[in-house]
């Protein structure tokens, strides 16, 4: 079971990745008392749905073809004649029509489906679940392991999906796993894949938020090669996220791991990939933008007995080593964040 702490936390931290997640007509409610992780993600999706419903579940066109009595849309000439239809009375006809059967309502009917077959869910919002489910009646089944993703467009008319689409993405991607069988079952979601995502977004959208000033960006860092062309064979420098005010620059580079540390003849030392990865951004960062520049490797806290926590000078840049507690309370997490970039602004 995941404690409390975590869960109320990992609200917060889709309440900031997802902004409109605390934006919902249906209000924000506190997530302390949910022992499950399946069944926060319940109660945001019967929060954002039910509002969805009350505006009216999106419709669109979608295209038919089939046989009807009459003349409906275009006839296909060639499949009426080569399916003998006319006999019948009958035309091989293509058309548009606006439903509500839809990709978008099919992957929330479909993850409700998903949550109350196989989820950590309260009895109680498995009910909420079931009313929100005769709105969606003329809306066609379909596996989680069938959703398209890709085809989930959004415009003006749709937008108020787009956050209950990632939450639904979330949970199928995290909770539906395959076991060594071939089967599918609904698993704890807390994986480090889904966390890393998750704690790299909160992160950028934390600064995104409340320091502007500090213009939050995840932009690439071009090697600086002194004569020649670039070679197309180097690798890439996407930073998570990048602060800077006119004189500093600040990269920072999100790590969530089940180790924070590595182990060389049973002593505890940094994971030299990690110092090396930060090292080249901001070297390579500095020698081509000039200025100031520093880099933090920020850690998401585990279990181990020694965690990062250093500030370093490396050939004169401030390389920072810190770790956060997703487990402490949220207002110490976030003190963490600000203080961390303070740099930037002394």
């Amino acid at each position: 079971m995941t404690s409390n702490h975590k869960i109320k936390n990992i609200y917060h931290m889709l309440s900031y990745a997802y902004k409109t997640l605390e934006e919902t007509e249906s209000g924000y409610f506190k997530p302390e008392g949910f022992e499950h992780i399946h069944d926060l993600f319940a109660a945001i999706l019967i929060k954002g749905i039910g509002t969805q419903v009350k505006r009216g579940l999106y419709c669109d066109y979608v295209s038919e073809c089939e046989a009807v009595t009459g003349l409906k849309g275009q006839i296909k000439v060639a499949d009426t004649i080569k399916k003998q239809t006319r006999t019948t009375g009958k035309l091989i006809c293509s058309y548009d029509e606006f439903t509500e059967n839809i990709h978008h309502n099919q992957v929330l009917k479909s993850v409700m489906l998903l949550l109350l077959r196989q989820g950590d869910v309260t009895v109680e919002n498995r009910k909420l679940l079931r009313k929100l489910l005769l709105y969606f009646k003329n809306v066609s089944d379909i596996h989680p392991t069938e959703i398209q993703w890709n085809m989930l467009k959004y415009s003006r008319q749709n937008v108020s999906y787009r956050m209950l689409i990632e939450i639904c993405h979330l949970v199928v991607d995290g909770l539906l796993l395959s076991t060594e069988k071939g089967e599918r079952r609904l698993s704890s979601w807390l994986n480090d894949d889904k966390m890393f995502n998750l704690f790299q977004k909160f992160v950028f959208a934390f600064y995104d938020r409340h320091h502007r000033e500090l213009l939050p960006s995840a932009s690439q860092i071009e090697w600086h090669i002194s004569c020649g062309e670039k070679s197309k064979y180097l690798p890439s420098m996407k930073t998570d996220i990048v602060l800077k005010n006119e004189a500093k620059t600040m990269i920072i580079d999100t790590k969530y791991y089940s180790k924070t540390m590595q182990s060389y003849h049973e002593r505890a030392k940094y994971i030299s990939s990690h110092l090396y990865q930060i090292y080249a951004y901001v070297m390579n960062h500095s020698k081509g933008a000039g200025g100031v520049v520093s880099g933090v490797l920020l850690y998401a806290k585990t279990d181990e007995k020694y965690t990062p926590d250093e500030d370093l000078f490396i050939s004169g840049n401030r390389i920072s080593l810190k770790t956060l507690d997703l487990n402490r309370e949220w207002s110490e997490i976030t003190a963490q964040l600000n203080e961390i970039c303070e740099w930037v602004k002394i």
